[in-house]
């Protein structure tokens, strides 16, 4: 039995990776919201940069949803809970509309289409149409016909040269009955600089409501933007609570790091735990700030400890006091960037080792960059801060490290999403745990 939850939504989505869907979905939520509504946004997928770019666009907390990683009670809950206030939700994709993993995991295969088809919201399609003409509408015909459950809202153009270039693409769309929203022209104004992880964080970026002010005159101005509000749809999703789904704090107060160098923490992990009742308790490594000595569990997330890695180094007062913690058997974990941290030490990008804290025995490097990319399904062989052994973690892990030694006794058993071995474990020494990979998720039952 399902249950429609207001209010209307659609999926911005694309054909590909770097056609501007962020742009213009960012672009979006800032026109909708200038024009008094509440917008409500998500993200398809494991993503933690994009998330904070929406919720300075909208004012509003945005909440990854992964079909791949998230038990349908996990993603039903997260949207019942945050679409309640709203007038309008905008979910970004991930990469081209239909790119998942090969198997599926907890719901489905972790594509943009699939989180379309179980939420009921509608697809609005930005396609790059640089280089081509009315092959646009045969791309956009085949990506709204491709498979039945999901629904098609209309098309946004983007990167148009000029007006003689949308004179030659418009008619196809007009003959084919496909729903055009508008047209956004070339403009370098329209974008945000990046790094190797993805975009500079927000946080980082100077002029960040002045970009996102840009965008969203574009879309004033390009855009039909009543059309695209009257195309979005609510969704129906099961029923769920969301206090019972999700991965449980791993204390009742939860000492987490956070500045520029640990802010990849999932913002559905922090509603979960605070909602299960816990106390969140930042502190910031750079600035050479111990956690909480009352707490009884401690985060490390993700980050760039690399290019902050001569500050973390010489952040004695930090060391000290999760060594203090450790000692007293207190649980710690590190997710990528919070796990070399946690280990012995770091080789920068040019070669220079700078000392970490030496609660794990992990060495890592950046001195030849190396990707790893891609979910994780991990069992705990001990208990931990990410639960109790055998239970089953989702995760995704991406980065450029490579481990030059470790020496712990590994914390899971790690598979991809195909089911094939991984020989990332983690690691375990005590109270202290670590992993590359991101938890996302518990096994559902």
């Amino acid at each position: 039995m399902t249950q429609p939850v207001d209010p209307g939504g659609l999926v911005v989505a694309a054909p590909r990776s770097g056609a501007g869907k962020t742009t213009i979905a960012l672009g979006l939520m800032r026109a909708f919201r200038r024009r008094g509504l509440a917008v409500q946004p998500f993200k398809c997928g494991p993503d933690y940069i994009d998330p904070a770019f929406h919720a300075v666009a909208t004012g509003r907390p945005s909440v990854n949803l992964d079909t791949w990683a998230m038990a349908a009670g996990t993603l039903s809950g997260l949207v019942a809970r945050h679409t309640a206030s709203a007038d309008i939700v905008l979910a970004e994709g991930v990469m081209g509309l239909f790119d998942g993993v090969a198997r599926p995991g907890q719901t489905a295969r972790g594509s943009t289409a699939d989180l379309a088809a179980l939420s009921g919201w509608p697809v609005l399609l930005v396609l790059d149409v640089s280089g081509q003409t009315e092959t646009a509408a045969a791309v956009a015909a085949g990506c709204a016909g491709y498979r039945c459950d999901v629904g098609f809202a209309g098309v946004i153009l983007n990167r148009v040269s000029s007006v003689r270039h949308l004179a030659l693409i418009a008619p196809a769309f007009e003959r084919l009955g496909l729903p055009l929203f508008g047209a956004v022209f070339n403009d370098a104004e329209l974008a945000l600089p990046e790094r190797h992880l993805g975009l500079v964080q927000a946080g980082e970026t100077a002029d960040i409501d002045r970009r996102l002010d840009v965008f969203a005159d574009a879309m004033e101005k390009s855009v039909d933007l009543d059309a695209v509000r009257r195309a979005a749809r609510p969704a129906s999703l099961p029923s769920s609570s969301d206090a019972a789904a999700g991965l449980s704090p791993p204390g009742q107060r939860v000492a987490i790091a956070r500045d520029r160098a640990f802010s990849f923490m999932y913002p559905h992990l922090l509603d979960r735990w605070r909602l299960a009742g816990a106390e969140i308790l930042p502190f910031s490594p750079l600035a050479d700030q111990p956690p909480d000595p009352g707490a009884d569990a401690v985060w490390l997330p993700g980050g760039y400890p690399e290019l902050h890695a001569g500050v973390l180094a010489s952040a004695q007062r930090f060391h000290g006091g999760l060594r203090a913690l450790a000692a007293r058997s207190v649980p710690i974990h590190g997710e990528c960037g919070g796990y070399m941290v946690l280990g012995r030490g770091i080789e920068d990008a040019q070669g220079a080792r700078h000392s970490m804290v030496g609660l794990l025995r992990i060495e890592t490097s950046f001195a030849s960059r190396s990707l790893h990319l891609g979910y994780r399904r991990a069992q705990l062989r001990f208990d931990c801060a990410l639960g109790a052994a055998g239970t089953e973690i989702m995760g995704h892990e991406f980065h450029y490290a490579g481990t030059l030694a470790a020496d712990d006794d590994p914390l899971v058993e790690c598979q991809d999403a195909a089911g094939a071995a991984m020989s990332e474990g983690g690691a375990r020494r005590g109270s202290v745990s670590g992993t590359f990979f991101h938890a996302i998720d518990r096994r559902s039952a």
